[in-house]
């Protein structure tokens, strides 16, 4: 091996490192997302579990109860608030790996994707703010029908 040769494998493992390095933080962000997530997929497997107990329960009634049919609604409504939730915070994970994957490519490529990446991180991090907006509108629906002793 000359002297330039290892130079230049030096330099490249230099640049390997940095780009590492700048992965570390976005890494990080994905086990937040990825935490979020289990919490808003719990909370969907208890509006589901509740609304099918709400089904049985009306199918068996004789009579109709007005109360019941609203919790329904509001389950229904709070079901869509945390879907979207779901789909936003996902589209972030994903952009976020995009971001990470354009950071290793930009190392070896002779252009510049550092634009590019630092767009597309922007992006999913607007989509984790909409996301974690529709999931606190949906904790909100949740705990303002919340009745704890009334009944």
């Amino acid at each position: 091996m000359t002297p330039d040769s290892v130079a230049q494998a030096g330099s490249q493992l230099g640049s390997v490192v940095h780009f590492i390095q700048l992965a570390i933080a976005p890494v990080f962000l994905l086990t937040a997302i990825g935490a979020m997530l289990r919490a808003m997929t719990n909370r969907v497997a208890r509006i589901v579990d509740r609304a099918r107990d709400l089904e049985q329960k009306l199918a068996a009634a004789t009579e109709q109860n007005a109360t019941e049919h609203r919790e329904l609604q509001l389950l229904g409504q709070r079901a869509r608030l945390i879907n979207r939730a779901i789909t936003l915070t996902v589209l972030s994970a994903l952009m976020v790996c995009l971001s990470i994957g354009g950071l290793f490519v930009d190392a070896y490529w002779e252009g510049s994707l550092t634009t590019l990446v630092a767009w597309i991180f922007g992006a999913s991090l607007a989509a984790l703010i909409c996301g974690l907006g529709y999931f606190l509108r949906e904790i909100y629906v949740a705990t303002a029908t919340l009745r704890i002793g009334s009944r």
